[in-house]
């Protein structure tokens, strides 16, 4: 053992040069062990004077930033053994350092022992409060402080606000608003940024755009907590043009500004904006940021660009962390590429990464697009029994999905009769999807009956249903299903694909008529449908499931969406690169032979997102195996 371990005034000696009235070598301190640190707080009372007294205090604060509770306790003992007891500024350091320390009964034991307190005590407390999401005591607390008639300000207000943005307590923030206005606080910019932070958690962004409009200031957080409540709440068009505005006014850009706006350009599924605002981060030097990479990753899987995706990945080597891995796995997924997305965890565990409930939900995925049902057994099993992880509805529902894609639906209505939680809508819907892929009415009529309960407005489940006796000729049961969707005036989604050419969003719905150069489009798939017709393509009239006539069912399939945004894309995107499609409902039948064959003939490769997940379509063939 040292000697400066064995000798607690030497330790003392060694950093103060003596033992007399000089400052701590502050620096010094850093890099002692926490022995050697409980040695230097048993001499620290060798004198009581305010040179003493301040290496204690430092002291104190050094242990807070380390999170020493062994150091902080002794440190603690010894302002009791000095006299510093009912010293303010010395208290107030003793409930931060427990606060820190996650020690929050030991720092209301501080707090309520003090004979009087600052502001700066009430402060530090409701802040430790909040930190551990116990709102209530904060609320209370705060309740007591207007009480007692000590003086707030907008810390203290902010603070508490943060802790009902967490807890999504729209009243009690609504109560704190009607108050911080009462009392002239709500344009200050903390409490500004803060409501509008609670707001935007609650999904509450009018009321947050209303906040944000009237703040007389901001700052880079507040238009960063602006534009993550956008992102949210799915407001994406609304969130790239504030980025837009963010940019004109001159801020210092931010990584969660850029990782937000690159989440927007995500759900947008755009790629032109997302491109524009990678080469934004990278010009801010946030290029290798692991939260920037991570949104990067996720916003080229969504428009497609899983290899450009990957190539964000490759190049963060690095400053790799379980989020990235995620995003990736989670993007391969969505591609198709299980394969790939199993390598990857595979590779994620042999460096060093341990696989948590998201890298899960994304690899059970991978296996449900590919109806790779026994490798999904194998990943819920092996999340419990290895990686001691408890499933969640997600993981169930991934089960579930996979267990229905690959035929099992008893089995699957098995595992929603015994897992732990009350089956979802989206549960349900994915064993009627099942059921109409693999014609099992018994369980279809089960799963719609759930989820016209649990979605009365939702239209599409009552027309999957008669889609599935209409595909198992039942017409009498297709003809009440469709009188209860007339008499209900429920309305289904309208089939809409969308496709960017030369910076604009190019929309079409089946049977458009409003595109301004619709008539050349009709004119070039006639075309189109004219020579595929030599390679054996017919229309399949059994994907149009309306009763009516043969020919008019052909007419309905040959103007699909997809269809004519992807004649649009051939008419006018350069050759030598993809045709990148985006649809809001599941791609039919005829349209993926059809997208089949027209890549074989036109010799371009052609992608199609729809609800369910992407389709690479080359060289006559579609990257998900006819298995969707």
């Amino acid at each position: 053992m040292s000697t400066s371990r064995m000798n607690p005034l030497r330790t003392y000696e060694r950093l103060c040069g003596s033992t007399s009235s000089i400052h701590f070598r502050k620096l010094s301190i850093v890099s002692l062990p926490e022995s050697e640190l409980l040695n230097v707080v048993k001499v620290v009372n060798v004198g009581t004077n305010s040179t003493h007294i301040s290496n204690l205090q430092y002291l104190l604060q050094f242990c807070a930033k380390t999170k020493s509770s062994i150091g902080g306790r002794a440190c603690h003992a010894q302002t009791i053994h000095v006299g510093l007891k009912t010293d303010i500024l010395t208290s107030n350091m003793l409930i931060n350092m427990y606060s820190k320390c996650s020690l929050v009964n030991d720092a209301r034991k501080v707090f309520d022992e003090m004979p009087v307190k600052s502001l700066v005590s009430w402060n530090t407390m409701i802040g430790a409060l909040t930190q551990i999401s116990e709102e209530k005591e904060a609320l209370m607390l705060f309740i007591q402080m207007l009480r007692e008639g000590t003086l707030f300000n907008e810390f203290t207000i902010s603070s508490v606000l943060c802790e009902c943005a967490a807890k999504c307590a729209v009243f009690e923030c609504m109560q704190l608003h009607a108050f911080s206005i009462k009392v002239s606080v709500d344009s200050n910019c903390f409490v500004g940024t803060a409501l509008l932070h609670v707001y935007g958690k609650c999904y509450l962004m009018k009321d947050a755009s209303r906040v944000f409009e009237s703040m007389p200031e901001t700052n880079a957080v507040t238009w960063s907590s602006m534009l993550a409540g956008y992102v949210q709440n799915g407001f994406h068009e609304e969130a790239l043009l504030l980025f837009r505005d963010y940019q004109l006014m001159g801020f210092e850009q931010d990584a969660f500004m850029i990782s937000s706006a690159v989440c927007a350009c995500a759900g947008l599924a755009s790629l032109i904006e997302g491109k524009q605002v990678y080469a934004v981060s990278c010009k801010s030097g946030f290029g290798s940021n692991v939260y920037v990479c991570s949104s990067l990753i996720d916003m080229f899987a969504k428009c497609g660009c899983i290899r450009e995706a990957y190539l964000v990945f490759q190049g963060v080597e690095v400053r790799r962390s379980i989020v990235l891995w995620n995003a990736m796995i989670s993007g391969f997924a969505r591609h198709a590429c299980a394969l790939e997305a199993m390598i990857l965890f595979e590779k994620m565990q042999q460096n060093g990464f341990f696989p948590d409930d998201v890298t899960y939900v994304s690899v059970l995925n991978a296996c449900s697009h590919m109806g790779l049902h026994e490798q999904g057994q194998k990943y819920f099993d092996l999340m419990v029994k290895q990686h001691n992880l408890r499933p969640s509805v997600l993981h169930y529902s991934c089960m579930i999905d996979i267990l229905g894609r690959a035929g099992l639906v008893q089995k699957a209505y098995d595992l929603i009769e015994t897992m732990p939680f009350n089956a979802t809508s989206s549960i349900w819907g994915s064993l009627l999807a099942s059921c109409r892929n693999h014609g099992n009415v018994e369980f279809a009529e089960i799963a719609a009956k759930h989820l016209f309960e649990m979605e009365p407005d939702n239209a599409g489940n009552h027309i999957l249903l008669a889609n599935i006796y209409a595909a198992n000729g039942k017409w009498e049961e297709v003809a009440k299903a469709r009188k209860v969707l007339r008499e209900s005036e429920l309305r289904k989604e309208r089939g809409t694909s969308w496709i960017e050419v030369k910076n604009t969003i190019h929309s079409f719905t089946v049977g458009e008529r409003n595109h301004s150069q619709i008539k050349e489009i009709y004119d070039k798939l006639d075309e189109l449908v004219e020579e595929l017709e030599k390679l054996n393509y017919k229309v399949d009239i059994k994907n149009d499931l309306h009763d009516v006539e043969d020919s008019k069912k052909q007419m309905l399939l040959k103007h699909h969406s997809e269809k004519l945004a992807v004649t649009f894309g051939l008419m006018f995107l350069p050759s030598d690169i993809p045709i990148r499609i985006m649809k809001n409902l599941r791609i039919c039948g005829d349209c993926h032979n059809f997208m089949k064959l027209l890549c074989k003939f036109t010799s371009r490769e052609i992608i199609v997102r729809d609800t369910n997940r992407f389709h690479h379509f080359k060289d006559g063939f579609c990257s998900c195996g006819e298995f969707w």
